[in-house]
C-alpha cells in the first residue's frame, strides 16, 4: 500500500502547474455534469493542497445552483467534521497545512448526498488509497455494511496518472462510488 501511495505522489507531483489546472478544469467538468452531483442538494469537497485536483469549480458550481457545500475539518484522533462554507467564509490553515472554515453550520456525515473525495491512488474496482490517516474510512465506516448505495455517494478525484493495477483493500476501507478523472 505504501509502494503505490508513493509511486501515485510521485507521478501527480511530475504534472506541471498548467497540466494540473488543465486536467482539474476537466475532471471538475464532468463532476458537474453527473447525475449525482445534480441531484444532491448537500455536498462535500475537500479543499485541494497544492499538487492534488482542484475542486473549487465543483465548490463555485454548487453554490450557483444553490447546493450547500461542506468541508472536511480534521480533528484530533482521525476525526473528521464537515462543516458548510460559503463565498465569504473565512479559512485558516490547520496543523497539516489544509484550508478550513472557522465558522459555519456542522452537517452529520450520514446528511450529506455527494462527497467529493481526495484521492492519492485508485484502480478500477474503485479502490482508493488517500495520505493513510484513514479519516474518510472512520467517517463512512458504515456504508461498509450496505448492500446498496444510499447516501452519501462517495467520489473520488484523481489524474489519470494516480491510476494503480491493482489495491488490495484493508478491510476498512470504503470502496468509492465513483471516480472521475480527465479520463473515467
Amino acid at each position: 500500500m505504501q509502494q503505490l501511495r508513493k509511486k501515485a505522489l510521485h507521478a501527480r507531483r511530475k504534472m506541471s502547474p498548467e497540466q494540473r489546472a488543465h486536467a482539474s478544469q476537466i475532471i471538475c467538468n464532468k463532476v458537474t455534469s453527473s447525475r449525482e452531483f445534480y441531484a444532491a442538494k448537500l455536498v462535500a469537497c475537500y479543499l485541494p493542497m497544492p499538487d492534488e485536483v482542484d475542486p473549487r469549480n465543483i465548490i463555485e458550481r454548487g453554490w450557483c445552483a444553490n447546493k450547500r457545500i461542506f468541508v472536511p475539518i480534521m480533528r484530533n484522533k482521525g476525526e473528521i467534521l464537515f462543516r458548510e462554507i460559503r463565498p465569504n467564509t473565512t479559512l485558516l490553515r490547520n496543523r497539516m497545512g489544509i484550508w478550513e472554515p472557522i465558522a459555519g453550520e456542522f452537517i452529520a456525515p450520514r446528511e450529506l448526498q455527494f462527497v467529493v473525495t481526495p484521492t492519492v491512488a485508485f484502480d478500477a474496482d474503485r479502490h482508493r488509497i488517500g495520505m493513510g490517516g484513514g479519516y474518510y474510512d472512520r467517517c463512512f465506516s458504515y456504508l461498509r455494511h450496505r448492500r446498496q448505495w444510499l447516501k452519501p455517494k462517495l467520489a473520488g478525484l484523481a489524474f489519470n496518472c494516480q491510476k494503480v493495477e491493482k489495491i488490495s483493500p484493508n478491510t476498512w476501507d470504503i470502496r468509492l462510488y465513483r471516480i472521475f478523472s480527465e479520463n473515467i
